[in-house]
């Protein structure tokens, strides 16, 4: 008769039972990560071109475009606009941000 201590034992159930039971599972949930992890399309890559918004919504209020970022809100793709607008007077510059439409 073989002798197999307690704990080998349980080690080697264990072992049988992990492959049995989750290791079908374990690789569905692995070939469907990528599919929920990231999402099919982003603002950034439906072609919007929040740098020349950006510019023109600092020319207009007489400031320099610090960041233009895409954005989807409410379905619709916007660019979120930050400008540093210089202060009057030796006061400090004021940070303005915009929520303009991408087109």
């Amino acid at each position: 008769m073989l002798f197999i201590s307690y704990s080998a034992s349980i080690g080697y159930i264990t072992d049988m039972f992990w492959h049995r039971t989750y290791k079908l599972g374990f690789f569905v949930a692995l070939a469907l990560l990528p599919a929920m992890a990231w999402p099919t399309t982003s603002p950034a890559q439906s072609g919007v071109d929040c740098y020349s918004v950006g510019s023109r919504v600092a020319s207009q209020n007489g400031g320099t475009l610090v960041q233009a970022t895409p954005e989807n809100r409410g379905g619709q793709t916007v660019c979120r606009v930050v400008v540093v607008i210089p202060g009057g007077n030796g006061e400090r510059p004021k940070r303005a941000e915009f929520v303009v439409p991408a087109n």
